[in-house]
């Protein structure tokens, strides 16, 4: 047929009559448009609501006009649907789908050890060379704590920063018992000085005081010689 043709329902009462109503060819609107949109004459949709005045526009400037106005619209490419995969991936991140039945390849193939380790060392590497950096560690703590972490003894940054700050905590304690003692020992020394200067004093003192009664002795010796001699 040269005319392009609709259908049409009546209801009636007992059925419904079917028939064919004649509408003008919009060809060459269609040929036009499909030119100026740049795509095949498949995507080119034209309103049927819109049916006589785009019949009316035979030229190219009308038929842009109706573009404008959106009585012609260009389909969008017919595509495979990325909605059931993106529905699926959904399910996915939340852990379904990820039964026996959809494995492929033995735990190790599908995840190497070697692969978590290498993830697990590089985390806590990263934090003790940063706590390092922030001076929150000396040297000597990091390079015992670097051994620890080759040697498996953390197996996880938590982990790793419950022993630092267990280890902090420790040296603190350390350090304040440090104090105190070093405090005690130099109370210590202040007392016994105060104590030898205190029993120096007090030997000096009986010193002196055992030489007057010396001297005094020895005087009267003399004076009692002298009497004698008379």
């Amino acid at each position: 047929r040269s005319k392009a043709t609709v259908s049409v329902l009546y209801w009636g009462n007992p059925y419904f009559k079917k028939t064919e109503v004649k509408m003008v060819s919009l060809k060459l609107q269609a040929r036009l448009a499909a030119k100026i949109m740049k795509c095949g004459r498949g995507r080119v949709w034209m309103d049927p609501n819109e049916t006589s005045d785009l019949a009316a526009a035979n030229s190219r400037r009308q038929v842009e006009k109706c573009i404008k106005d959106g009585f012609i619209i260009r389909r969008p490419k017919a595509s495979v649907s990325r909605f059931r995969w993106r529905k699926v991936q959904e399910a996915k991140r939340k852990g379904r789908h990820s039964g026996y039945g959809k494995r492929k390849g033995t735990a190790e193939a599908r995840m190497p050890s070697k692969e978590l380790w290498v993830r697990r060392i590089r985390v806590l590497r990263r934090l003790l060379k940063k706590f390092r950096e922030a001076k929150k560690i000396d040297k000597h703590s990091y390079h015992v704590m670097y051994l620890k972490c080759k040697g498996n003894v953390f197996k996880n940054k938590r982990t790793l920063l419950e022993h630092i700050h267990k280890e902090k905590g420790l040296k603190a304690r350390e350090k304040d018992l440090m104090d105190q003692l070093e405090a005690k020992k130099a109370k210590k020394l202040d007392k016994r000085e105060k104590l030898q200067a205190k029993e120096s004093k007090r030997r000096e003192k009986e010193r002196a005081e055992r030489g007057s009664t010396t001297k005094k002795a020895d005087d009267k010796k003399k004076d009692t010689k002298k009497k004698a001699k008379k």
